[in-house]
């Protein structure tokens, strides 16, 4: 049975019908639309604002027009905004399936929901703060109508939490082309007209410097998860691009209690786009550059913490451009006589890797599960080697019968997923399960499943890794 939150500010912050609720978007993106210039980037993340749309649509409408030629390509939006009715600590999410409109159902990607709920520090559920709120809401409309009803959503109410967090979430949900951010914020609350353009101009420096520490919840209701996307922009060395600032004395109301609205866009760099190459080859040809200084990194990280408790701090910029991109990896500690002794990785790029080999190594010495802390006398002994993963891709099969004709044994890596259960085998499982029946059997009991199960809805990505020992 498919649960669904219903519309809660339908006919109050937008019309309620559908044929009228599709005018009005219309109307708003083709003025939208007539103001863009002909060649823009396609940006990652969007900032927009909350208000009913007789006050801030033609303002979201501007972030909106610049997604157009991403309809088709995204298949995951996270959207995050304030809470405004429920007070709570941390990052809500929801436990439906999707959000109703009146344009029709918006799913929720609830794979990813779940994830995060069981990965990010600070998120957890709660339908409450969801039912009433409308932060997220008014930008489900434009989305049906710029992206269509194909990409699934990851909506995130955000309360009382640390910009910290929220930036901890969205690297964890950052993803390639396929995953587009929006953040809901209206700017400053019933000034008069002219302190409020005096005060949204300083919000909106403040933005483009991408510098939250400057501003308060005074200036942008939705301040933290704002603040969360521009730390995670400026290590990212994301540019940005304001694109309209204005008030509802500008639109729809009095001038002696305004509401301030802004648009942004966000870019990642050129150099971080994806490029046509075999990904294989580039991780290779990074390890053969590289390898030293990752395992280097990894080996100081266990040091670091023997002696503070904690994983090095990375200075990211201080390292070569292939480590800072983002980067999956694992790290696999032995003992001297050969035996694992811990073994923590990623299976998504999610942040740089040279920051992502620092903690793992960390986690891997002294959090996993299987093992107890390293002591420092096992330092010396301590056997190291570093996994660097290619980017999972979807790997369509008919059956299991066809996943184990298909897999290459001693080559593949393999992620399988069913039923919100997931688990992953590196390549370099091959060697001790050879036989690639086993090897998936294995698998889908590691990801919580019997070794039988066989469902069509189960889902399969393959991605290869090579390995640098040091």
């Amino acid at each position: 049975m498919t649960h669904m939150r219903p519309a809660a500010v339908a006919g109050a912050f937008y019309p309620g019908d559908a044929a009228t609720l599709t005018r009005t978007v219309d109307d708003l993106m083709a003025e939208a639309r007539a103001a863009t210039p002909a060649e823009t980037p396609v940006p990652k993340a969007i900032i927009a604002p909350h208000a009913g749309y007789m006050f801030s649509g033609a303002t979201a409408a501007l972030a909106y027009a610049r997604l157009a030629p991403l309809k088709g390509r995204v298949k995951r939006v996270v959207l995050l905004g304030p809470a405004h009715r429920v007070p709570f600590h941390g990052l809500a999410l929801p436990t439906v399936d999707g959000f109703e409109t009146p344009l029709g159902p918006v799913a929720l990607d609830t794979a990813a929901i779940n994830d995060v709920a069981e990965h990010v520090p600070g998120a957890g559920f709660s339908d409450r703060a969801h039912q009433q709120e409308h932060s997220l809401e008014v930008h489900l409309p434009f989305l049906r109508a710029i992206l269509g009803p194909e990409p699934k959503v990851v909506p995130v109410c955000v309360g009382d939490a640390k910009a910290e967090e929220v930036a901890a979430l969205l690297d964890h949900l950052w993803g390639g082309e396929e995953t587009l951010i929006i953040i809901s914020t209206d700017l400053s609350h019933f000034l008069d007209y002219d302190t409020a353009r005096r005060v949204d101009a300083g919000t909106v420096a403040a933005v483009e410097h991408l510098d939250p520490s400057r501003l308060t919840h005074e200036n942008a209701c939705g301040l933290t998860p704002m603040a969360g996307l521009l730390l995670s922009a400026k290590t990212r060395r994301m540019s940005i691009e304001t694109l309209d600032v204005r008030s509802s004395g500008d639109t729809a109301g009095p001038r002696d209690r305004v509401v301030g609205y802004a648009a942004w866009a966000l870019y990642e760099p050129q150099a971080r786009r994806p490029e046509a190459a075999d990904p294989e080859a580039s991780v290779e040809d990074m390890l053969r550059d590289h390898g030293a200084t990752l395992t280097g990194v990894a080996r100081d990280s266990i040091r670091h913490a023997l002696s503070h408790g904690q994983p090095l701090t990375v200075d990211v910029m201080a390292h070569a451009e292939p480590l800072r991109a983002n980067g999956a990896c694992f790290v696999t500690l032995t003992t001297g006589s050969g035996h694992l002794r811990g073994c923590i990785g990623s299976p998504q790029a999610w942040r740089p890797l040279v920051q992502d080999v620092a903690e793992n190594a960390y986690r891997a010495a002294f959090h996993d599960p299987r093992f107890p802390p390293l002591m420092e006398g096992e330092l010396a002994d301590l056997g190291l080697s570093l996994s660097v993963l290619t980017p999972p891709m979807p790997f369509p099969v008919e059956s299991e019968e066809d996943l184990i004709a298909r897999v290459r044994p001693g080559v593949d890596g393999l992620i399988l997923g069913d039923r919100g259960q997931r688990g992953l085998f590196l390549p370099a499982v091959w060697e001790s399960l050879p036989d690639p029946r086993d090897f998936v059997r294995h698998l889908k009991q590691k990801a919580g499943l019997a070794a039988r199960h066989w469902s069509s809805t189960m889902t399969v990505e393959r991605f290869t890794a090579k390995s640098v020992k040091g």
